[in-house]
């Protein structure tokens, strides 16, 4: 297995619109005020405003139950702009084809899907006729968008959404890497630090977020490059990825707050294995709200992944060559509150497989074998889907999903 050389990326969720005659202006001044605010000069932040724009467009004119997501992404040292957009139907039987100027269904001019495509620095695409479609675009500035693309794709992503009526979600992740079980060196990067992996390893491009308020598939264009291996040469040991997930108990603001202080407990601690890192975030959330909590470990040079939670947190690991999912069973508790026996599960980690996790907030209902070619895209394509498929309004909803070079 090559390295990945990619940097570490936080994300911020700002806003969901909704499908409304007015969602298409409101989200174009959204991208203009976000991206002027991260730097953009002007004509790139009206590039970013014409595609996020002409996404909403698309959604009002086609689509079904239609949202978008604005949020801003940064690195340890620059800062982007993110639209993901989620529909319902009716879907696209083919994404090339749309992709091309003058192609419409609708009787307009064609050029909502080929001007996103040709102005956002990542696109991804995956639509299932029917059921819905998702797409999300990742916008830099012109002198960022050579080195991101190099970088390549995110390792881990992940979406979250209040419940209806609430601009506060209480559903949280977070993810960074780690070293053998044990204390973690203080220069060991994590999950929004400013520190700066070093290139040689296995680093990722990750995040954590709340919100504030047979299918042809299209590829991401931006693929994580791995490096050629000499012959006879000694593959380096790719270190272990730490993923956490919480759910606040209840919603609005006590339950973000305590989503919050799950995320800086797991940022800062030093506890390297999942049973470790609950008991620290335990401690962190004893006299609030508490919540449910799950922690995974994935380790891809054993090919195992280590997982222990509290509470109804939803924890599968999908092999797409099976089209089948094993899930990771939580002991009941509360995270903060009443904290049972822990114990640490092993699974084997297949080849090509993600591990998935999402609060209660989506239902169980989705299965991979009803989404071809879902793990073919980008952990935050798969991370909407999901969304899309198994998201209650009733609730919050938080997903997360990690896939990688393993």
């Amino acid at each position: 297995m090559g390295t990945l050389k990619l940097p570490v990326l936080d994300t911020q969720d700002i806003a969901w619109f909704r499908d409304t005659e007015s969602m298409p202006a409101a989200a174009r001044g959204a991208a203009s005020a976000l991206a002027r605010r991260l730097g953009f000069d002007e004509q790139r932040c009206a590039e970013v405003a014409l595609a996020v724009s002409e996404a909403a467009t698309n959604l009002t004119r086609h689509a079904q139950d239609g949202t978008l997501l604005l949020r801003a992404v940064r690195t340890a040292d620059d800062a982007g702009v993110e639209c993901v957009t989620i529909d319902s139907g009716p879907g696209m039987s083919d994404i090339a084809h749309a992709l091309t100027d003058g192609v419409s269904s609708a009787g307009t001019l064609g050029i909502g899907l080929g001007a996103i495509n040709r102005l956002a620095d990542a696109v991804d695409i995956h639509s299932v006729p029917d059921r819905g479609t998702v797409l999300a675009a990742r916008f830099w500035t012109k002198e960022v968008a050579a080195r991101s693309a190099a970088g390549g794709e995110p390792v881990v992503a992940g979406l979250t959404r209040p419940i209806t009526g609430e601009e506060i979600c209480g559903d949280t992740w977070a993810a960074r890497l780690a070293g053998a079980p044990g204390p973690r060196p203080a220069a060991e990067p994590r999950t929004g630090g400013r520190d700066v992996p070093d290139p040689l390893d296995w680093s990722v491009l990750t995040g954590f977020g709340r919100s504030h308020a047979d299918v042809p598939t299209a590829s991401p264009r931006t693929r994580a490059p791995q490096d050629e291996e000499p012959e006879g040469e000694r593959k380096p040991q790719a270190p272990a990825l730490m993923l956490m997930f919480c759910d606040g108990l209840g919603h609005g603001a006590l339950a973000g707050r305590a989503a919050d202080a799950a995320v800086s407990a797991f940022r800062e601690g030093r506890a390297q294995d999942p049973v470790g890192v609950i008991r620290e975030i335990h401690t962190a959330l004893r006299g609030g709200r508490g919540g449910a909590v799950a922690v995974v470990r994935i380790e891809p040079g054993a090919r195992t992944v280590s997982f222990c939670g509290v509470g109804n947190v939803s924890t599968f690991v999908v092999d797409p060559v099976s089209n089948t999912r094993r899930s990771l069973l939580s002991a009941p508790g509360i995270v903060g509150h009443q904290l049972p026996t822990l114990r640490t599960v092993h699974q084997e980690l297949p080849r090509g497989s993600a591990v998935i996790m999402h609060s209660d907030g989506l239902t169980e209902r989705w299965r991979p074998d009803t989404l071809p070619g879902l793990l073919a895209h980008s952990p935050l394509v798969a991370a909407a889907q999901l969304l899309r498929e198994a998201g209650v309004r009733r609730d919050d909803a938080g997903v997360a999903v990690a896939k990688g070079a393993w």
